[in-house]
């Protein structure tokens, strides 16, 4: 069965662009979101930084399996902002991801043509001077057991390299683990085969 189970995604936030077009000035960033929250916060902050500008446009999109995303043109004619914006992540294929333009106001109106282009542009920008990496779509379990079966579990996490992300060790034992997606099923299974052991898998 061979399905995707890895997405490209941004690390850290990217440093500002700078696009001119007849006197306006956009200001591109991106930054790596995994949810909506983080969306908010950053737009918080730009506001600060860049007090005075005219229009704050964005995109961004968070998800692997269910996709979630938003445009906002920020009171620029309809989609002239944040379409041309999202149009760059889907071009370069990343999730979890928002790029944020910026736009100081030159005196001279690009028309709606020149404003589709200079916020594509500037997220294109930004995209590029960002670090593009890719990651494991990772599914987690929760494994609940005696202590007494501990080193039957232990071998097993050991054998399929899976990553402990929580762990409490007492009478009744829990430890959360991580496996890429594709391990999944399998390592559900060997789990499920064993006696006394419950595992559940965390959403």
């Amino acid at each position: 069965m061979d399905y995707k189970d890895t997405y490209r995604t941004i690390e850290q936030p990217s440093t500002a662009v700078l696009f001119k077009e007849k006197n306006s000035k956009f200001f591109g960033y991106a930054f790596p979101v995994s949810h909506e929250d983080e969306v908010k916060t950053h737009l918080e902050h730009l506001r600060k930084e860049h007090f005075g500008a005219g229009h704050f446009c964005y995109a961004y999109q968070i998800g692997t399996d269910k996709i979630s995303f938003r445009t906002n043109d920020d009171g620029e004619p309809s989609n002239s902002a944040g379409m041309p914006i999202y149009g760059q992540i889907q071009s370069f294929g990343v999730t979890n991801i928002l790029v944020v333009v910026i736009r100081f106001f030159g005196g001279v109106k690009l028309g709606v043509g020149g404003l589709i282009s200079a916020y594509k542009t500037t997220a294109q920008m930004a995209l590029e001077i960002s670090e593009i990496i890719e990651k494991t779509i990772d599914v987690h379990f929760l494994i609940t057991f005696d202590y007494k079966n501990m080193n039957k579990v232990m071998r097993v996490i050991k054998e399929k390299n899976l990553e402990i992300v929580n762990q409490k060790m007492e009478l009744s034992c829990e430890i959360e683990v991580s496996t890429r997606k594709k391990n999944a099923e399998k390592v559900s299974d060997i789990f499920n085969s064993m006696f006394e052991i419950n595992i559940t898998k965390l959403d």
